[in-house]
């Protein structure tokens, strides 16, 4: 066997070689005991930063008409600091902000199922941060969820 064979190449990745050579990584959530497809599945990229852009956006809306009341160097600072607000207050809540909701995703706990507002604060807290939400497991969590002990599943 070729050392290229065992490692992947450049393209397919070490997952991919891995998978060939007979490793079953099972699918998204599986060790989470959550189901492969349908509601409470893990929440796909595509949704997931959708959602993120939509809630950007109402922060940047809010912070753009209420607070500097135009577009200033301030503007991108205050929108930060709605979006905290708006995803502690509605996750910590609801478990879902708009852009959750609008595109039927919502974050759990991996314990109890609800989002207590102190997990909803340090998850806030470490997806503004921005480097932890690019961070991501095998199941598809963002290391924000991984320290958070959530997960975003699909209603």
């Amino acid at each position: 066997m070729d050392n290229r064979d065992a490692i992947g190449s450049w393209l397919s990745g070490p997952r991919a070689a891995a998978e060939e050579a007979g490793v079953d990584f099972g699918y998204r959530g599986e060790q989470l005991g959550l189901p492969e497809h349908g509601p409470g599945s893990i929440a796909r990229p595509g949704r997931r930063l959708g959602a993120l852009a939509v809630d950007w956006g109402f922060g940047v809306l809010i912070a753009y008409s209420l607070i500097t009341d135009g577009y200033r160097p301030a503007t991108s600072n205050w929108a930060l600091l709605v979006f905290f607000v708006l995803s502690v207050l509605t996750v910590g809540t609801i478990g879902s902000t708009p852009g959750k909701r609008l595109f039927g995703l919502r974050v759990v706990s991996v314990e109890t199922g609800t989002v207590s507002p102190l997990r909803a604060v340090a998850r806030t807290i470490l997806l503004c941060l921005a480097v932890p939400a690019l961070i991501w497991d095998r199941d598809g969590r963002g290391l924000h969820d991984r320290l958070a002990r959530t997960v975003e599943v699909r209603i």
